[in-house]
């Protein structure tokens, strides 16, 4: 999520008003670079709530061999 608000905060800045043109507002930091960190972040937080967590409830027991059934004893 910091990494959305970290895009959200690279598009802020100040903008034209009727009086002052201000040609900031088309710089490649806020046209190209901020959207493409705000979809990296997007697909992180997408990726996070989809992916299924190690050990959670379900899963299938794992074997696990002592030394001495691994050796054939």
């Amino acid at each position: 999520m910091a990494i959305v608000v970290i895009g959200f905060w690279l598009m802020a800045g100040p903008g034209s008003t009727k009086d002052v043109y201000n040609p900031d507002i088309f710089s490649a930091r806020r046209i190209k670079v901020a959207p493409v960190v705000c979809l990296v972040g997007f697909v992180g937080m997408v990726y996070a709530i989809m992916r299924k967590p190690r050990g959670a409830a379900g899963d299938a027991p794992t074997v696990v061999e002592t030394k001495e059934e691994a050796a054939g004893e």
